[in-house]
């Protein structure tokens, strides 16, 4: 069953930028190499320079975990690590009948 994942990074002052430019190649990669992952929005909350906010959607829990190891995940996670202060991890159940995959692949056939 399709789950989406949010985290909410709070950062030391002054990391952001370079936090989002590790964070931009962890997302692309994340799409490009794990078919599992259907998703990744990267949100930047207005008023806070210290936040980052990800939206991640993936098929099963079995993907999400393939993230969780994947080399790029790994390396970004290890190279952020002193730029964060606290990150807050979250999962959410899809509704049962709403198939998140079939969304993405109409909204890609639109595009």
């Amino acid at each position: 069953m399709t789950f989406a994942i949010t985290v909410l990074f709070e950062l030391k002052p002054r990391h952001r930028e370079g936090f989002l430019g590790l964070m931009r190649e962890n997302a692309a990669l994340s799409l490009r190499d794990e078919p599992g992952c259907l998703h990744f929005d990267v949100l930047l909350p207005e008023g806070d320079d210290d936040s980052v906010f990800l939206y991640e959607i993936y098929t099963d829990e079995a993907a999400f975990d393939v993230h969780r190891q994947a080399s790029h995940f790994l390396t970004f996670d290890k190279a952020t690590n002193d730029m964060v202060v606290t990150k807050t991890v979250k999962r959410f159940a899809c509704l049962d009948g709403l198939d998140l995959r079939q969304v993405v692949a109409a909204r890609e056939r639109v595009d």
